[in-house]
């Protein structure tokens, strides 16, 4: 797995690709973190829609899932939507609230993703192993997402991804 460091530089890089919209960001992230760090078998940005309460699957790589529009507090993802703060679930059979998007999901990782203190979107981390996520990877992605929210937040809102 990259470094921290190398890795915020990647993401930074990304970021700052002026031939690429929004979305494309977006997804060339996923496919470098799911890619960097092979415990990660799922990586998809999830964005809020706060008129209708629910989020929308956008950017993701790995396998398809039904799970395109998740209500706020359904789930850990909807859950994150209500709490604003990041969640890890170290084994998802153990959570009451979990949503299963695919039989292989052992562990999951939600990471929100603000823009001038309003939650935007979130980060939506799975694997298929028991207890995959630790605080490394809750520091990392918090950071990252730090990044993404300040230079592509305004751009995250559910409203503006339509491209």
């Amino acid at each position: 797995m990259t470094s921290h460091i190398e890795l915020k530089s990647e993401i930074e890089k990304i970021i700052s690709d002026k031939r690429l919209s929004t979305t494309q960001i977006l997804k060339a992230i996923t496919v470098f973190l799911q890619q960097d760090a092979e415990k990660y078998t799922w990586v998809g940005f999830y964005h809020m829609n706060n008129t209708n309460q629910t989020l929308h699957l956008g950017q993701y790589t790995g396998k398809e899932t039904d799970h395109t529009v998740i209500p706020y507090g359904k789930g850990i993802c909807g859950q994150v939507a209500v709490s604003g703060a990041t969640y890890i679930a170290e084994d998802v059979t153990a959570e009451s609230n979990y949503i299963a998007c695919s039989m292989d999901v052992r562990s999951e990782i939600v990471v929100p993703i603000y823009y001038n203190e309003k939650l935007v979107a979130q980060l939506d981390v799975d694997s298929k192993r028991i207890n995959a996520f630790d605080e490394a990877d809750r520091k990392m992605l918090e950071e990252v997402c730090e990044i993404i929210g300040n230079k592509l937040g305004a751009e995250m809102r559910f409203d503006d991804l339509k491209d």
